[in-house]
């Protein structure tokens, strides 16, 4: 089944499995609900709380968008609930999408673990996004991330358009809670849409990068071409009326943005009456906060990694890899700032650096190619350094249930990237192959100079990255 944006079916279904009461808190946005959802699940679980975390799409296994208790679930509890999902789904002669048995699975996983509290992304737009097909007596509080355009086809050709849609997860009586945004428009529809459903609306702010101090924060060793130390931050905690310092380590200034967000979702969780019933106010506190920011992993967003040289000799050189899913020109934007910026600060006056771009993009009318790679290349850095720019395009394997989802063919790729950079090395990967991946990271591995390998492009590249990584431990 296509894409079909409606809760019709699912709601069918819902109504034959065990009902769903655990107090959620729902994320959508365009870019970043990934990031929110962890971070805001990473300070309750350092609160003490049990929590069920759900992400989409999946990264390396369809296993790792169901996590409880900071793990992810197992293949028997996953296919468990799911056998049991599809067996009602048959005997009631209601069909739905792979999406929406995943969120229907996801659901009845973490009703029977019985978890405190959910914190769920939704997978696309949100008022008739499956994940929508939660009760509005058990969400908690609703957040939108940074909006954008993106999945035009579906959502809306502007951002106005695309507010609403996401927007319209707003519950009446309950806490609505808008991230920082690059769009003006975002807020003044957003804020429509709630006061018209009844909800209350809230605005976060960034929180703040400081200056290292020795008295708060150990001392961080960082060197070129090495993974960057978590970064000092202070940020505002309204509900215990005072400022929180912690370590963060998502990279990028967009996470600013985000554990923003997630301190606004948790004061507001530990404070408005809407929540009241999981009594936040004596679990969670500033010492917790701090611990569950420091603790937070989001793979596939501006991770570094290291890989052998040769991914057959454990005994080869190793390099680093930056994987990020950068998806869409303004989550390419975000990735070509921060590669700049990590450049321009580890490297001295005048040198030479070498970045090696690995790249991969979904087929997604009306977006093109060139305007998610336009961003990136050439790369913007300081007039100081010389630039060696090297690219290698190819395929990504197509995600488990999702028929729909396509790569441009390399060929497409390599005439984007001659156009974009035309001095770069190029290494393309057959058109009909989507096992490429390896083959583009020996290439990588071949130049003789220090370099940043970066993979991206979508997360389902990311996704190929992980599992050769996994291979190789």
């Amino acid at each position: 089944m296509s894409i079909d944006l409606s809760l019709d079916r699912i709601q069918r279904l819902y109504r034959f499995i065990q009902p769903y009461a655990r107090p959620t808190i729902h994320i959508a946005g365009t870019n970043g609900k990934g990031s929110v959802s962890a971070l805001t699940s990473s300070i309750l679980a350092a609160a003490g709380l049990r929590v069920g975390r759900f992400n989409s799409p999946h990264l390396v296994s369809i296993y790792d968008c169901i996590y409880v208790n900071n793990r992810e679930v197992s293949q028997q509890t996953y296919h468990s609930s799911r056998d049991e999902v599809e067996r009602i789904a048959r005997d009631k002669l209601i069909e739905v999408s792979s999406f929406e048995m995943l969120v229907l699975t996801a659901l009845l996983i973490f009703e029977r673990a019985d978890v405190e509290i959910v914190v769920m992304e939704v997978g696309m737009g949100g008022r008739l996004d499956a994940t929508n097909v939660i009760p509005d007596e058990v969400v908690m509080l609703s957040a939108l991330t940074a909006v954008d355009l993106d999945h035009q086809a579906f959502l809306g050709h502007t951002v106005a358009e695309i507010t609403k849609e996401k927007a319209s997860i707003a519950r009446r009586g309950k806490p609505f809670v808008l991230g920082p945004q690059n769009h003006p428009e975002v807020a003044e529809v957003a804020r429509k849409v709630v006061r018209e459903v009844g909800g209350d609306f809230f605005s976060a702010s960034a929180a703040l990068q400081v200056p290292l101090n020795d008295r708060i924060h150990p001392e961080l060793p960082g060197s070129q071409f090495q993974p960057p130390s978590p970064r000092p931050i202070e940020l505002d905690i309204p509900c215990f009326g005072t400022r929180v310092n912690a370590l963060l380590s998502l990279h990028g200034s967009h996470q600013l943005d985000n554990v923003g967000l997630s301190a606004l979702i948790i004061s507001i969780a530990v404070d408005y009456p809407s929540c009241s019933s999981l009594r936040l106010r004596d679990r969670v506190t500033t010492e917790a906060i701090a611990r569950g920011i420091a603790n937070v992993s989001w793979p596939g967003r501006l991770s570094f990694h290291s890989i052998h040289s040769n991914l057959r000799d454990p005994t080869s050189s190793r390099f680093l890899v930056l994987a990020d899913g950068a998806h869409n020109p303004a989550s390419s934007t975000t990735l070509s700032s921060y590669i700049t910026e990590y450049c321009n600060s580890l490297a001295p006056s005048n040198a030479t650096i070498t970045l090696t771009y690995i790249l991969s993009l979904s087929h997604s009318p009306p977006k093109t190619p060139l305007q998610t790679l336009s961003p990136l290349l050439p790369p913007s850095l300081s007039p100081q350094l010389t630039v060696k720019v090297r690219v290698a395009v190819l395929r990504f394997t197509p995600p488990e249930g999702m028929p729909w989802v396509k790569s441009v063919p390399p060929s497409v790729l390599h005439s984007v990237v001659q156009s974009l950079c035309p001095k770069a090395e190029l290494w393309s990967g057959d058109d009909d192959n989507t096992h490429d991946l390896p083959a583009a990271l020996q290439w990588a591995a071949s130049s003789p100079d220090p370099q940043l390998v970066v993979v991206a492009g979508s997360l389902y590249l990311a996704a190929d990255f992980y599992r050769v990584l996994r291979a190789e431990i």
